[in-house]
């Protein structure tokens, strides 16, 4: 098995700006696992909040490239297991590592990824798209530039329910809100009852990651659900979001891939959590990867590759929130 990394720099439709921070573009690393004549591809992008960046990513997967492609035909699982202790100190590059093994795997066996699973795409979510906080005037003109049935609205600023008031006047969408650990929780629990008149459907990660006993106090009291995001991030804290959020958003770049990203959610549901993925904009080799977990999920968040001024792959296609999978097996990712 042969290892590849490729470096991107995915540049934004406009500027992306959430609580803490503003971006113009993504930087991005691509893996290939080319063996037998397969190729197989994953994605991880940089992230200043987890102070991860693409060189730190190459320079470790690098470090372990023999046992990389030394590999043979193990399942993912089994692969996952033996990389996490080279990488478990950087989760983004062992997604990035995960996805690409997973996908190649899949192909290998002839089937896309979800046929893989044993998962039935009757029934799958629409994704939302998401609204970064501008002026009013300017997320007014992203909704009526892209008109779509689910928004996800970034807040964290002192007028968020006067934001959120002005825009439903525009559209009848479903909005979600991610405050992005911006909010107290006397600002929470007021803001969800403002919220909820609004046509909020819930709010994703409204207070400070570690702040468990403001969680609990939110859960207890708020009249819309409440999403985990920055406080789950690997496998152990889905059972700490139980009785402190109604839901949880798992993050394959934040968990390390496919393979726990899936055990996860299946531990999140035996618990009686509503199911999130969300995505780090990505390009269509990451949200493609997503795509394949949607039988398992309530909600998603899948649009970084439609936040792009121009993506690098093609896969799965999003259209008024709807996906529709490839023809190709694994994730169905071919780079452009």
């Amino acid at each position: 098995m042969k290892l590849i990394l490729k470096e991107y720099t995915l540049k934004l439709k406009h500027t992306f700006t959430i609580s803490r921070e503003s971006i113009d573009v993504q930087p991005s690393l691509i893996v290939e696992l080319h063996s037998e004549g397969f190729s197989g591809f994953g994605e991880a992008t940089s992230n200043p909040y987890y102070n991860i960046t693409v060189p730190m990513m190459m320079h470790d997967l690098d470090n372990i490239r023999n046992v990389i492609e030394k590999t043979d035909n193990e399942t993912p699982e089994v692969f996952w297991s033996k990389i996490y202790p080279f990488l478990k100190e950087n989760m983004f590059a062992l997604c990035a590592l995960d996805l690409a093994y997973t996908d190649l795997y899949a192909r290998k066996k002839g089937k896309k990824l979800y046929e893989l699973w044993n998962y039935s795409i009757d029934r799958i979510p629409m994704t939302d798209y998401t609204i970064g906080i501008a002026s009013i005037e300017k997320m007014v003109a992203k909704m009526q530039e892209l008109p779509w049935p689910i928004y996800k609205i970034k807040l964290g600023t002192k007028e968020d329910i006067a934001i959120v008031t002005a825009l439903r006047k525009h559209t009848n969408a479903i909005f979600r809100i991610d405050a992005n650990c911006a909010w107290s929780v006397e600002e929470t629990i007021n803001n969800a009852l403002a919220l909820k008149k609004l046509g909020v459907e819930f709010i994703e990660q409204p207070m400070k990651a570690d702040d468990w006993q403001a969680h609990k106090e939110v859960y207890k009291h708020s009249v819309l659900p409440i999403i985990a995001d920055e406080s789950c991030i690997i496998e152990e804290d889905v059972a700490k979001c139980h009785n402190h959020f109604h839901g949880v958003n798992v993050k394959l770049v934040k968990c390390g891939g496919l393979t726990p990203g899936k055990r996860m959610i299946e531990h999140a549901k035996k618990l009686g959590l509503k199911t999130m993925v969300g995505c780090m904009t990505e390009s269509t080799v990451g949200i493609s990867a997503i795509a394949h977990l949607l039988p398992q999920l309530d909600y998603v968040d899948m649009d970084g590759a439609l936040l792009l001024a121009e993506d690098i792959a093609t896969g799965v296609k999003i259209t008024d929130g709807k996906i529709t999978y490839s023809e190709l097996n694994g994730t169905g990712v071919t780079l452009l």
